[in-house]
């Protein structure tokens, strides 16, 4: 009974059964994620002291994560417990739009992270003035553009294209290839895009991460420092890793998952916006030392 100006959202197909525990699971990673992250953001926000490059990086991933969370979460519950599985037409673009710029937008936020952490290691008497509150606001602006640059053109070439058939979406949010495959024409084009503008954003960023630790390990290596030095890039490490294994697995899922089940290509591509936005606080920023005595006086 959906109008003709909405999609139909099924939520993970093969497991539309299960609606109460899918529920709970993703109900459960939103408020996880949101009192993480905002725990966070209120730490730096209400500790002056806190003004460090990493912290304001901190708090841009905090506020990333919120924004791709909520962006997804609230409308899959709405999905799997209030059987409200329509969406408007604007709506499914704008939340595909929001989805796919903050994860372009976090890829950019981890390689400024690496960045930090090497100009703080290899270059500690320089590490005020190269990454002062002026280089820090150019690297955020930076950031935003690049995702902005990434997702205007695919949204135009999605949404450009005729929807004059079936509006059901094959999965829980509006997804790019989900719903372009609707299209009556060619949605070619705008895959082609998107995989080749993803691959190129997160094979850049992963390489320039690589090349950072390299310098990095080839500076502290065989020096009294080198564990400590290594122990404050280890939680970098797990944020990296946890939000690119994921991300690489359902982007090359979605466009070549012939031999992936509809069902194991939903759940990736749920998991790789929920999974890091619930980790990140606790592995990262929870085991920031001055972050986490914010809290606890604040608390």
């Amino acid at each position: 009974n959906s109008s003709s100006s909405s999609f139909t959202l099924v939520g993970v197909p093969g497991l539309e059964a299960f609606p109460t525990s899918l529920g709970i699971l993703f109900c459960s990673a939103y408020v996880l994620a949101m009192v993480g992250n905002g725990a966070v953001l209120l730490g730096l926000g209400l500790d002056k002291a806190l003004q460090a490059p990493t912290h304001r990086f901190l708090g841009m991933l905090a506020v990333i994560d919120v924004v791709m969370v909520t962006s997804v979460v609230p409308k899959m519950l709405s999905v799997f417990w209030l059987d409200s599985a329509e969406i408007g037409y604007v709506a499914c673009f704008v939340q595909m739009f929001l989805v796919h710029s903050t994860t372009a937008a976090e890829s950019g936020v981890l390689l400024a992270m690496a960045v930090d952490r090497y100009v703080a290691i290899c270059r500690p008497l320089r590490y005020q003035a190269i990454l002062n509150g002026h280089a820090v606001a150019q690297i955020g602006l930076a950031i935003v553009l690049r995702a902005l640059l990434f997702m205007v053109p695919l949204t135009g070439l999605v949404t450009s294209l005729p929807y004059c058939g079936s509006r059901v979406v094959p999965h829980s949010y509006c997804e790019h290839m989900a719903v372009a495959s609707l299209a009556c024409a060619d949605p070619g084009p705008s895959g082609l895009y998107s995989v080749a503008w993803s691959s190129l954003i997160v094979g850049m960023d992963m390489a320039f991460i690589a090349v950072s630790y390299g310098m990095i390990l080839k500076a502290v290596l065989g020096k009294e420092s080198c564990w400590k030095a290594l122990s404050t890039c280890g939680c970098h490490l797990c944020v990296v890793l946890l939000f690119y294994i994921p991300g690489i697995v359902s982007i090359y899922s979605q466009r070549f998952g012939g031999a992936v089940s509809a069902r194991t290509r939903v759940l990736l591509a749920d998991l790789y916006l929920t999974l890091p936005t619930t980790l990140n606080p606790l592995v990262y920023s929870m085991r920031t030392r001055q972050i986490r005595q914010a809290l606890l006086t604040m608390l």
